[in-house]
């Protein structure tokens, strides 16, 4: 059940076909993080075009503020910029002209949907008290992450509130998702470098074979999870790699192995790296092999302020319908928006742009992902009603 018209869903209406079309501009030239050179101008050019005065910030990134009538509170709205390095194959006419680069993850929607809000924004700002201040952050794939520039940049001097969201293919367009704490996983990556002494594969008893000593390992690993962790307490250990060796009949010298952490509190984190060390001395102590441990974290986990996700909800509700906002479970992807609520009050959601109806259901991150265009004009409509009512 889509609720009656009011002024700002007319708006939005009168805008869509341009929203529209600045996303499939922005998903035709996609650029890498760091590298948003292009996408930067896009932006500007377009705040321009509205009568408003964007500025760069932290690199490639942008910022632009939209006040009201008169003093009042202020809120922000971030989106991402960046592009994953896989070749797209969505087939349409938007296809991505950047060999090799692809909007796979449903950037260029966010900056199109934010880019929307300050039509809407631009039209009403005789209607609203305070200032609603728009951020365009690079480098949201790639760690440390451009969360971090825009804060050390001043992005957040005097904001009251920041609210954010992300296009989620899992969820179908006509919907959002929403958390009232947990919504996504602090990140950890991890490299063990096993040294150990090759040989001939025929003399093996010579040898301190690494590639055994990392198999024991992996498989030790994977027990970290099941028997040290809380079972209730929600906590990923995956190895994404273990590489060794060049030639069938070479023992090599050294075995490599990476993987990832996700996990929903910093105890958690540090006690899963513990017994990562553990393991591997006491593994390769018995084998005879020396080791290297190498880890970082990337984004803390996101939890939203139930505060604000009460005003997404409502905002949820009044342009989908009761029915159509849903209250998710925590997902173990990260996102470095999580910083920028390490600072101020906020909340962050999903906006469903799945459609089975018409094929479009390839996860992120998929050379053929795309999304349900209608998805944009809710997220415009969401986001502008959330951030009017933080404003009273």
């Amino acid at each position: 059940m889509f609720l009656a018209k009011d002024e700002i869903n007319n708006l939005v209406e009168a805008k869509f076909d341009e929203i529209v079309a600045l996303r499939r501009q922005l998903h035709r030239f996609p650029e890498i993080s760091g590298k948003e050179f292009n996408t930067q101008g896009t932006i500007l050019t377009d705040l321009q075009k509205l009568g408003l005065e964007p500025q760069s910030i932290a690199g490639t990134g942008v910022i632009v503020n939209i006040r009201g009538s008169r003093p009042g509170k202020k809120v922000a709205i971030r989106a991402d910029m960046d592009a994953l390095p896989i070749n797209d194959e969505c087939g349409q006419s938007y296809q991505s002209q950047n060999q090799g680069v692809c909007h796979a993850c449903g950037h260029d929607g966010h900056m199109a949907i934010v880019l929307g809000v300050a039509r809407v924004l631009k039209q009403l700002k005789n209607d609203f008290p305070g200032e609603v201040r728009l951020l365009f952050q690079p480098s949201e794939e790639a760690g440390p992450g451009g969360a971090r520039d825009l804060i050390e940049a001043g992005a957040l001097a005097g904001v009251d509130y920041i609210i954010g969201a992300h296009l989620w293919q899992p969820l179908q367009a006509g919907t959002i998702g929403i958390s009232y704490g947990r919504m996504l996983a602090a990140v950890g990556k991890f490299t063990i470098k096993i040294l150990g002494k090759g040989g001939h594969g025929s003399l093996p008893h010579q040898t301190v074979d690494p590639i055994l000593v990392g198999t024991q390992l992996a498989l030790a690993l994977h027990t970290i999870v099941s028997r040290n962790i809380d079972p209730l307490e929600a906590t990923v250990l995956s190895l994404g790699m273990l590489r060794a060796g060049d030639t069938f009949n070479i023992i090599p010298d050294t075995a490599v192995l990476e993987g990832t952490v996700r996990c929903f509190e910093q105890t958690v984190m540090d006690l899963i790296f513990q017994r990562i060390d553990d393991l591997a001395k006491g593994i390769c102590t018995a084998y005879g092999a020396d080791y290297r441990l190498e880890r970082s974290q990337g984004p803390s986990a996101l939890k939203n302020v139930p505060e604000v996700v009460n005003f997404i909800q409502a905002a949820g509700q009044k342009v989908l319908g009761k029915e159509n906002v849903i209250e998710v479970q925590p997902v173990m992807i990260s996102d470095d928006y999580a910083l920028y609520l390490q600072q101020v009050p906020g909340a962050y959601f999903f906006v469903g742009s799945g459609n089975s109806q018409k094929g479009i259901g390839y996860p992120h991150h998929h050379p053929k992902f795309d999304i349900d265009e209608t998805s944009l004009k809710y997220g415009v409509e969401i986001m502008t009603r959330a951030a009017l009512k933080l404003l009273a």
